[in-house]
């Protein structure tokens, strides 16, 4: 089988310097957006990948959709889940946050701050 190895991304900047443009009157409309378009982001390349891996396991007759519908995960593979999404919500709020922290000057949102937002 051949392997076609990719470069490692180089990781993202904790904060974009310079000020960010407003593109609309309300700044909390601005915030939304980039939300918005932080999730967008994320579920386009999910989706990427979850095609490519049905695709790929259907061609090799590993696994039917019955299969990955029936799945159930380990203890352990739940709590890899968990701290993923935490990571995904911390990056989509991330502006959000940011603002939160220059209006009320306090430490940034712990694990726990971020499982409340989840539940």
């Amino acid at each position: 089988m051949n392997t076609i190895s990719k470069p490692k991304p180089a990781p993202l900047a904790r904060a974009a310097k310079g000020r960010k443009p407003q593109y609309f009157a309300d700044p909390a409309t601005d915030r939304l957006l980039s939300m918005v378009l932080a999730l967008t982001q994320e579920l386009s390349v999910a989706r990427d990948r979850i095609d490519t891996l049905e695709r790929l396991l259907d061609r090799a007759g590993v696994l039917s959709a019955k299969t990955v519908d029936a799945y159930l995960p380990t203890m352990e593979e739940a709590a890899e889940r968990s701290e993923l999404r935490a990571g995904m919500i911390r990056r989509v709020f991330r502006n959000a946050e940011k603002d939160r922290q220059d209006l009320e000057d306090v430490a940034p949102m712990d694990d726990a701050a971020v499982m409340e937002l989840m539940s």
